[in-house]
């Protein structure tokens, strides 16, 4: 193997006969902490945060609060089979939100009703908080996280680089 830097550590998972190159840190980490409080929407603050802070490889560490309103789309989507969406309008607390954060985001939540059952899936839009979030964000220094489309799975992947290789 070859790395470019003694920062670089690159990863070869073997998936029948495709070879995929993963690359991570290590990397120094700065976190943000931000509360949001009833009406704001997640998703636009997330991404008003990385846009103002000029984040290259941000990811949610925790989230904890409520929302009345949510747009999800569950698993086992493909390319030629678009899964369900569903739109959720009452209070649910978030059990978990996590992802990474760049021009698309790629988020997962976890919700539970009032009678504590859950719901997840990969969020769409529309998270509406109820009464608070509070939300750790943490930024990978010295990477950037981009998106890509992989044939091989019909979707805008993660590529992770480092910045140094973007200069």
């Amino acid at each position: 193997m070859v790395f470019q830097d003694d920062l670089q550590l690159i990863t070869f998972i073997r998936t029948g006969i495709a070879i995929i190159k993963l690359l991570a840190g290590p990397s120094a980490l700065s976190v943000y902490a931000i509360r949001l409080g009833p009406g704001e929407d997640i998703v636009t603050s997330l991404l008003n945060i990385v846009e103002d802070k000029k984040l290259k490889a941000p990811f949610v560490m925790t989230c904890v609060g409520s929302i009345t309103k949510a747009t999800l789309r569950l698993a086992n989507d493909t390319t030629s089979n678009a899964n369900k969406i569903i739109h959720l309008n009452e209070r649910f607390e978030i059990v978990s939100l996590v992802g990474t954060l760049n021009k698309a985001p790629h988020l997962h939540i976890c919700l539970s009703d009032k009678g504590g059952k859950t719901v997840g899936g990969h969020v769409i839009s529309d998270l509406q908080v109820f009464t608070t979030a509070e939300i750790v964000i943490g930024e990978c220094t010295g990477l950037q996280f981009t998106r890509e489309m992989d044939d091989r799975t019909g979707f805008p992947e993660l590529v992770i680089s480092s910045c140094s290789e973007k200069a």
